[in-house]
This record gives C-alpha cells, sequence and structure tokens, in this order.
C-alpha cells in the first residue's frame, strides 16, 4: 500500500517544485552607511515566490539566503559578500538607481533584475557661522547638501567648487586683508561639482568696526567714570 502511494505521488512532487517560482527580487541598503557621502554600503535582497512566500538573504536582513549562493553584478559597481562598492560617477547619470543582475545558485541560467535606489542630493544650501566676515580672520564657507533621504550632510570641497567677487578663497575659507578699508561685502558662488546647474549664492557682509574699538574704553574714559563715581559717593 505504501509502495503505491509513493507511485502515485512521484509525478507530482515535480509538480508542486515548479509552482514555487521566484518573481521578483527587490533590494534594500543599509540606511545607517551613509551612502550619502560614501561609495560603500550593505545589501539585502528581498526574494518574492509565485506562492506569495518570501526569502531574505542573510546579513542586513537577517534571512536565511546565504550570499556565497548568490551573484550579483551591476555597471556602477561590485558586490562581495552583501556589500556594495559603487562608482559615484558611474551611478550619477541614472540620478543613484543601480541596476543589478541577480542569480542564484539553485536556478541555474536564469537571472532577475532588481533596482537600487540610492539616496541622491536633491539641493546644496550656505549655513554660516557666523553673520559678517571680520578683517583679516579667516571665514569658514559651510555649504550643506539636501537629499532625498531628508537627511543634510555638510559639504567640502571635494564636491564643492567656490568663488568669490572679493577676497581670497583658501580651501574652504573665504579671507580679505586686516588693510582692507574699503570692502563692504563679498559674494561667493558654490556650484556642486556633480552637476554645475546646481549652484547657489550669498552676500556676507564685512564687518566695519574692529570688536575692540566698539567694547574697549580708553584710559581717560576710565579715569572720568571713576571721578563720576566718587563725587556721587560725597
Amino acid at each position: 500500500m505504501l509502495k503505491l502511494m509513493l507511485i502515485c505521488l512521484a509525478p507530482v512532487l515535480p509538480v508542486m517544485a515548479q509552482q514555487k517560482q521566484i518573481v521578483r527580487v527587490e533590494a534594500d541598503y543599509d540606511s545607517t552607511s551613509v551612502a550619502e557621502l560614501y561609495s560603500s554600503t550593505r545589501i539585502g535582497l528581498k526574494v518574492k515566490y509565485s506562492d506569495s512566500s518570501e526569502r531574505r538573504t542573510a546579513g542586513l536582513l537577517g534571512g536565511d539566503i546565504r550570499w556565497n549562493q548568490v551573484t550579483v553584478e551591476t555597471p556602477h559597481g561590485e558586490v562581495r559578500n552583501g556589500v556594495l562598492q559603487f562608482s559615484r560617477n558611474a551611478a550619477r547619470p541614472d540620478n543613484y538607481l543601480l541596476r543589478l543582475q541577480v542569480s542564484f545558485a539553485d536556478h541555474p541560467g536564469k537571472r532577475w533584475e532588481a533596482g537600487l535606489q540610492l539616496p541622491y542630493l536633491t539641493g546644496i544650501r550656505f549655513r554660516h557661522y557666523a553673520d559678517s566676515l571680520k578683517r583679516g580672520i579667516h571665514f569658514y564657507l559651510n555649504v550643506e547638501g539636501i537629499y532625498n533621504s531628508g537627511r543634510i550632510y555638510p559639504l567640502d570641497t571635494a564636491r564643492i567648487r567656490f568663488s568669490a567677487d572679493q577676497g581670497q578663497i583658501l580651501g574652504q575659507d573665504l579671507l580679505i586683508p586686516a588693510t582692507d578699508t574699503i570692502t563692504r561685502d563679498i559674494r561667493v558662488t558654490a556650484i556642486y561639482r556633480g552637476d554645475s546647474a546646481m549652484r547657489i549664492e550669498t552676500v556676507i557682509p564685512v564687518k566695519q568696526l574692529p570688536d575692540d574699538e566698539s567694547l574697549i574704553k580708553t584710559e581717560s574714559e576710565v579715569l572720568q567714570g571713576t571721578q563720576k563715581k566718587k563725587k556721587r559717593r560725597q
């Protein structure tokens, strides 16, 4: 009887196995990796099957699919053991939407494409630490990048190019000589190196009186104040 049941089930087993097919693959990246600034991040794959079940890769997503059973190829970089190293220059024209070609050891000869959207810059802005520039003192040009992920990060000269209509640009600092008594304000332009159309301008006022001239009293003023106090006491 048992033998007869096994014979009857034999034709059914391949059919049941064929029913659970991969219908799509989705990709995620590690949001804590600061992919906005760095070109490396852990990734994870979600594998969706025809019976509505799902499996995930190990590592970032904590699944049971081992990375040594997965091959991921992309023209934007490479994936090894669940870690993506990507080229920002190669990904920029596609607005950081990476095309991943995924294959599995238990599905030889088949490939699935998964899109991986990495965060990208949507705008830049100046955020000054002081409201005016002092002559002879470096003024730091702070520019922040606003990303579609909702995060904001400071950007340096590797990503921003500066120019000014007065003074000198020294790295990310603006400077005018202490002997300059003419300049009243300076217009500064910041341009994102990855897209020259993304640019901003700011006008920085130049402090007209040194701090010591406005805050420190002369010796005669101090003596006059002391004499007035003595008279009041008398």
